[in-house]
């Protein structure tokens, strides 16, 4: 049984949305946001033909010059709704435990995919500042106890 609860304990490295932490194909993003972020990142929106939702990624369909259609897919991870979900999930963690589980997976994310540098550094801003906060209640827990 032991061995049991040690392999459903144990954090596998996948990403996560394979650990189903994040599920962008249900987050229903704004088209404007869509382009709004191809545009900063230098794609020219105004050949965009349709732009469809995957699982993992987005598939933009393209006029090509020669006027043929064309697919491009964009990792979800360059979106701020990532990010945010990303700090939504740090900022939900009730314990030490699963903060240092999601930080396995967010460690495994920052080096598995390419992620904007800004959004990279606000992540772990946020697991930094959640992390001191999860260790000092812990600590005001621990010292409650002794003076009672």
């Amino acid at each position: 049984m032991t061995s049991k609860l040690r392999k459903s304990n144990y954090c596998k490295s996948q990403s996560l949305i394979s650990a189903n932490k994040i599920k962008p194909e249900t987050w229903h993003l704004h088209e404007i946001s869509v382009l709004k972020t191809l545009r900063a990142r230098g794609y020219d929106v105004q050949r965009i033909k349709k732009i469809t939702y995957l699982k993992h990624q987005i598939c933009i369909s393209y006029w090509n010059k020669k006027g043929g259609v064309c697919s491009g897919f964009f990792s979800y991870r360059i979106f701020e709704y990532w990010q945010s979900a990303v700090q939504q999930l740090v900022q939900n963690c009730n314990s030490l435990y699963e903060m240092h589980y999601l930080n396995q997976l967010i460690e495994f994310e920052l080096t598995h995919y390419p992620y904007p540098i800004e959004m990279q550094a606000l992540i772990n801003q946020t697991i930094e500042a959640y992390t001191s906060q999860l260790v000092e209640l812990g600590s005001n827990k621990r010292n409650s106890h002794l003076v009672a």
